[in-house]
């Protein structure tokens, strides 16, 4: 396991922008930077920490293991659905197909929780038993299991997620009714899939987000990411059970904690300008995101000792023949 000291050394050496590499037509997103390169496209993790809509810090590490806990997702989902995944020239880029994107984030929930406008709990203490369709009981409490895994989607938009129901979906003609099904039968196997692998990891899969797309042949592609704990939270298994009995938030192994300091320090909606994040945290966050990566592959977190990691990927780019040294 990479210790708190060796990150902290890192904690300047952050990819927090991509266009030192001088390729054209950088499209800039609240975490990958990506290139249209003809038939395929150039993705590149960043290391920027994205919550409330806005980027929050720049945590080191990051990058890379979304990048590789994806690969990994990416690799073991195939027998579910196809994927863009084409290769990896560098811990921080994917090489992928190109697809026409549903204007849909696929997001799946296992359980009550939540601290974002969109949460199935900030929805649930105001008092909404609807939530994207799905009807909920009185009496539930914070971080109670659901009976059966939700599908919340909302819609992709580079301002603000907006919940929707899957009939508004269809009624709107944003999906048609047989396609919608493909898509939500794969959504909810690739879900399953996820929370029976991290289970058998110590973890639980709590929610999550998929994006899907159609490729040239018009096949159903999983797109984006998978599984990351950037869009997805996990818990420890073991300790869930008697923190959750005792009315006490589970262990946590996503950006939640950093969610929760900032809205206990500013208003991270209205906001103009945000406080910057502690060293201490932005340490425990990389920390924990390298933790995850090893518990769910089973491999050690790779890191490149006095490198930098703009030096690095140049030198990986032009080896694969995407950019010139």
């Amino acid at each position: 396991m990479v210790s708190k000291e060796r990150i902290a050394k890192n904690i300047q050496n952050c990819l927090d922008d991509t266009s030192f590499l001088s390729i054209p037509g950088q499209k800039k997103g609240k975490v990958r930077d990506s290139y249209d390169l003809g038939d395929k496209l150039l993705l590149i993790t960043t290391d920027r920490q994205s919550a409330f809509d806005r980027v929050l810090a720049n945590i080191p590490f990051k990058g890379q293991v979304l990048n590789q806990v994806s690969a990994f997702w990416f690799e073991n989902t195939a027998h579910i659905v196809k994927n863009h995944c084409l290769s990896i020239p560098d811990p921080n880029v994917t090489i992928a197909t190109k697809c026409s994107v549903f204007p849909i984030e696929f997001v799946v929930r296992g359980y009550l929780t939540g601290s974002t406008d969109t949460s199935a709990w900030t929805q649930y203490a105001r008092g909404i038993r609807n939530i994207c369709g799905n009807k909920l009981p009185d009496g539930m409490v914070k971080n109670q299991k659901f009976d059966r895994p939700l599908l919340t989607p909302t819609t992709k938009s580079d301002a603000h997620d907006e919940s929707i129901s899957a009939e508004e979906i269809v009624s709107r003609g944003i999906i048609d009714k047989n396609t919608w099904k493909k898509l939500e039968t794969i959504a909810f196997n690739l879900f399953n899939f996820g929370t029976e692998t991290a289970s058998k990891n110590g973890l639980i899969l709590v929610d999550t987000k998929y994006e899907l797309g159609i490729d040239a042949n018009g096949e159903i592609m999983l797109i984006d990411e998978i599984h990351t704990p950037d869009s997805s939270r996990y818990w420890i298994k073991d300790s869930y059970t008697e923190l959750f009995a005792a009315g006490k938030e589970p262990e946590n192994i996503d950006k939640e904690f950093l969610r929760l300091w900032f809205r206990d320090h500013c208003d991270p909606y209205k906001d103009k300008d945000l406080p910057e994040a502690p060293v201490d945290l932005v340490t425990e966050l990389s920390f924990r995101y390298i933790k995850l990566y090893e518990m769910i592959t089973g491999k050690q977190f790779d890191i490149t000792e006095n490198c930098d990691i703009k030096t690095r990927m140049k030198t990986n780019l032009a080896a694969a023949g995407i950019i010139r040294d």
